[in-house]
């Protein structure tokens, strides 16, 4: 081929690249023969309603608008489906909130909150954040944010529409339970430092007793837990109340290092099945702490890892629970990035106890030692509860 010719075919070949790319993006503009064999079954649907929105609806609508909402609506369409509260699709801005916050931070206005119907209760608010300045309390419903509602989406996409960067603002919708109005607040978000883990040294019945709160199950939350866990012994702790309340989980890793500050080495921490990766199990790694007496302390929102970490405690270890059932997550998810720069968060698998238990079949772990903190007090009558249930492990003279 000489090369003029072979120039004239170079040209040719990108002409019919292009215009290739132009009718794949414009099905409609190909014969009915060419658009059957180029563009059929549900992906070109896709592009057929998509092109139809852009052309023909009254708003002007962006296509990442429109593909965003595709997207959506399949993981919508899914949830329902399956009875899947936990997988969700996020967008670019979205994503890289809900990344913060597994990597223990994020940028906000200062709340710990937990799904419910109407949107998100506030479970803590964090002195000095934006959320304490505006007035929200805990028991208040974020029912709304900038304007639009949040029922019935997860915790994971509710919360990820309230973050955003730094200086930026936010508007929330508040609903007071006890008024049952709604009020509106406008809120700067600011830089938000999670108290992971926290130990306090407590005397109860004569006995020197350790009080260990774990908030998540972050990148190296376990380490700073172990951590809390030595600080409170160093200080005459006799044993530990591990008060996992309101902890909804997180990385599975970071469960397994944290059981493995409890118990020895190779002691099964969970199992799990997925139909694409098989069934696994997870062990304790080893260089655990020597062993004293524990309390587990939970309640409606101690979640997936947190539920891990108390199954494996209480089963491994005997160790007593004490609050209400916990939340029933059965299932792990696995985050897939899309070219969008979003990501697809699937449920991909469920997971049991060392016992062999799903405990979204058995809908949470059930305490051993029932007993709720009643919000109108300023005692905290669960915690009250676990420490003397570990003082009467001790020999200490607290009743039951």
């Amino acid at each position: 081929m000489s090369g003029r010719a072979t120039v004239a075919f170079a040209t040719a070949l990108v002409a019919c690249l292009a215009i290739g790319l132009w009718y794949g993006g414009h099905p409609n503009k190909l014969p009915g023969f060419l658009r059957d064999v180029f563009v059929g079954g549900e992906a070109g649907l896709n592009v057929e309603a998509t092109e139809a929105i852009e052309g023909n609806y009254f708003r002007e609508v962006s296509g990442r608008q429109l593909s965003n909402a595709s997207l959506q609506g399949m993981v919508r369409g899914l949830r329902r489906s399956h009875r899947d509260r936990f997988s969700d699709y996020f967008s670019p801005e979205s994503l890289e909130s809900f990344d913060e916050a597994i990597a223990g931070r994020f940028t906000g206005i200062g709340l710990e909150v937990a799904e419910v119907k109407q949107g998100l209760r506030a479970t803590h608010v964090f002195k000095g954040s934006p959320a304490d300045r505006g007035g929200i309390e805990v028991g208040d419903v974020i029912v709304s944010v900038d304007g639009e509602s949040i029922a019935g989406l997860s915790s994971e996409a509710a919360t990820a529409k309230i973050k955003g960067p730094e200086k930026t603002e936010v508007t929330v919708g508040v609903l007071d339970p006890k008024s049952g109005k709604v009020r509106e607040l406008h809120l700067t978000r600011e830089q938000i430092a999670l108290p992971v883990a926290i130990g306090e040294l407590r005397t109860i019945g004569g006995r020197k007793l350790g009080d260990v709160a774990f908030a998540s199950f972050s990148e190296g939350s376990a380490e700073l837990l172990r951590k809390q866990v030595e600080k409170v012994r160093r200080e005459g702790a006799e044993g530990i109340v591990l008060d996992l309340r309101d902890n909804g989980g997180g990385l599975l890793g970071e469960a397994v290092q944290a059981a493995s500050i409890f118990l020895p080495e190779d002691e099964v921490v969970t199992t799990t099945n997925s139909r694409t990766q098989g069934h696994a199990v997870y062990k304790t790694v080893g260089g655990n702490l020597p062993a004293e007496p524990l309390v587990i302390l939970i309640n409606g929102n101690t979640a997936s890892a947190a539920e891990i970490l108390t199954a494996a405690l209480a089963d491994d270890a005997d160790s007593p629970v004490v609050g209400t059932h916990s939340y029933g997550k059965g299932v792990f998810q696995q985050e897939f990035p899309l070219s969008n720069g979003g990501a697809l968060k699937l449920t991909v698998g469920e997971y049991f106890t060392p016992d062999g238990v799903n405990l979204a079949v058995s809908h949470g772990i059930h305490p051993d030692v029932e007993v709720s903190d009643d919000p109108g007090t300023k005692r905290d009558e669960a915690l009250d509860r676990a420490l003397r249930v570990l003082a009467r492990q001790r020999g200490g003279r607290a009743g039951e």
